[in-house]
């Protein structure tokens, strides 16, 4: 484990403060993309005819390179931060947008109708009843986009120290370090599993009425009844 949390000073970082830098670059754009999908996702709930162009959309925008959003951006947003965010924020629709209409769109019409009944108004009856039943759904499609995104927040090194943990891939080439690689894939590796882990406890939390992934929910047997028919070997 020699020099393997020996940093370079001209990464004016930490390994801890590398680290902090990978998870503000990785989570503040899955939460911008989750913010702007659900408002999306009501919109295509309410107009149908938009799903289809919507998808479109954000898959054309998960295609184009990320160099090639940095080069528009370094205009407007300079060698920072958000220069990196804003195409994660972006490429997190093409998974999250799906995620919450899927959901919403599996939400029984007994339930809906119910919500109906009441007097709840199409927007309350989505923000107060549809998504929170859709919440497993939506979970699965954030766990999708925030180990992309933790993965992506790399391809920062490209505009200089804005690729946190990534930049140690690019020191590893250039003071011939291949350690500081091992660190930044291994690293990158635990925080995706350890962040994964939490949102499975999130969605644990908030659907207390699922079981636990993986796992069945028991098989009930009817009761036996007093008159219930007798066997050849109880009779005889």
């Amino acid at each position: 484990m020699n020099g393997f949390f020996d940093i370079p000073s001209d990464l004016q970082s930490s390994y801890l403060g590398l680290i902090s830098t990978h998870m503000q670059e990785a989570l503040i754009p899955v939460l911008v993309g989750l913010l702007l999908a659900l408002p999306i996702g009501l919109l295509c709930l309410r107009f149908n005819w938009i799903y289809p162009p919507v998808l479109w959309f954000t898959t054309v925008l998960y295609a184009i390179p990320s160099i090639a959003f940095f080069v528009v951006l370094i205009d407007y947003t300079g060698l920072s931060k958000t220069t990196v965010m804003i195409p994660l924020s972006l490429y997190s629709l093409v998974i999250l947008v799906p995620a919450v209409v899927d959901g919403v769109r599996s939400v029984p019409e007994e339930t809906i109708a119910a919500a109906t009944a009441m007097g709840i108004g199409p927007a309350r009856r989505y923000f107060q009843v549809q998504l929170p039943i859709a919440v497993p759904a939506i979970m699965a499609g954030l766990r999708v986009a925030t180990a992309s995104s933790i993965s992506l927040v790399s391809v920062g090194a490209l505009i200089g120290n804005e690729g946190a943990l990534g930049n140690l891939l690019t020191t590893a080439m250039l003071y011939h370090r291949p350690v500081l690689a091992v660190n930044s894939v291994v690293t990158t590796a635990v925080l995706a599993v350890l962040v994964d882990a939490v949102l499975v406890l999130l969605r644990r939390v908030l659907t207390p009425w699922q079981p636990p992934s993986g796992r069945k929910p028991a098989r009930r047997t009817p009761p036996k009844t007093a008159g219930a028919a007798r066997t050849p070997e109880s009779v005889s």
